[in-house]
């Protein structure tokens, strides 16, 4: 027998086929999920998604399938020693500790407007931006996930900055800062602090188109009038690329490029090191539709997993 805590990722009452009431459920925590089922479920205690339980068990096969059998199960009460960073996926990095590295680089700035500019909205959305993860369902959705997503893509542009000098640093990097800042209004959020789906305006709008607005909004308030305010805006607006990806504009100067490059490239080094940290060595993954519907190898030569080297 097994028993913890968990959270309910599904759960759904049904009927057995003599009219019996049971729980059928997907439980979980940050490592992975299972189905699970509670059989002769009385109705007497309400059980619903993203609650964190205590369940008691043994994993059984069913269709050749793992799957867990509740013996007992109960909500988590205040007094009960768990850890919700144990129960959903977060940064190993702390968000709050990633502001920090943020904020210091913004206030190395030399370009007075940039600096004030990403300052105000980052100190505007501080306690939203520490927790928010980067994605619903793919790259970084997990708690913390999006101060990841941008630290590391500013550590990719001090990189690229290093090797071309003519690149403007500190359009880059605020552009780099910014670019889903917008996120934080884009999403609804669950229990677990994990985006629970889009909310109408980010269905409606979006997060680059409202990211641009951020920045005009706090260019006005500042009463900054600047052609790098608007080079930061057509930044965010073509930060995916292309408009099949949502962006109204395509990068049309080198800052902005460099921008959508990199944040291609860390959503799919982050995307193909979650598929592939799923199979051993020497095996295939399912295909995947976010990478292009490929499968991916597993070659075993290195790590798997979402470890990231960040720096002060």
């Amino acid at each position: 027998m097994r028993d913890g805590f968990v959270i309910i990722k599904k759960c759904e009452e049904k009927k057995t086929k003599n009219g019996s009431s049971f729980l059928d459920l997907i439980i979980g925590d940050k490592n992975g999920e299972i189905p699970a089922k509670l059989w002769d479920f009385s109705g007497n205690e309400l059980f619903e998604e993203e609650m964190v339980v205590k369940v008691r068990g043994a994993i059984e096969q069913y269709n050749g399938k793992d799957q867990f059998r509740i013996v007992q199960i109960r909500p988590a009460v205040a007094s009960d020693d768990y850890n919700l960073a144990d129960l959903v996926p977060a940064s190993e990095v702390g968000g709050e500790q990633m502001y920090n590295m943020i904020i210091k680089r913004v206030n190395a700035f030399k370009d007075d407007d940039l600096k004030a500019v990403v300052t105000e909205i980052l100190k505007s959305k501080k306690d939203i931006l520490i927790t928010c993860p980067a994605a619903f369902r793919l790259h970084h959705a997990m708690v913390g996930g999006l101060m990841l997503h941008t630290m590391s893509i500013i550590r990719l542009a001090e990189e690229v900055c290093k090797i071309y000098p003519n690149v403007d640093k500190e359009l880059l990097l605020a552009g780099a800062i910014l670019h889903d800042t917008a996120k934080t209004w884009e999403f609804t959020f669950g229990k677990t602090g994990l985006v629970k789906s889009y909310s109408t305006e980010g269905e409606l709008i979006g997060h680059l188109v409202k990211g641009a607005m951020y920045v005009e909004e706090a260019a006005e308030k500042l009463n900054i009038k600047s052609e790098k305010i608007i080079l930061l805006e057509h930044m965010i607006l073509s930060h995916h690329g292309v408009p099949e990806f949502g962006s109204p504009v395509r990068p049309m100067f080198l800052e902005a490029e460099i921008l959508s490059s990199l944040d291609t490239l860390d959503a799919k080094i982050y995307e193909i090191n979650a598929a592939v940290s799923k199979v051993e060595p020497g095996k295939f993954t399912d295909r995947q539709w976010s990478l292009d519907n490929r499968k991916l190898y597993n070659h075993g030569l290195s790590g798997t997993g979402h470890k990231v080297n960040l720096e002060n």
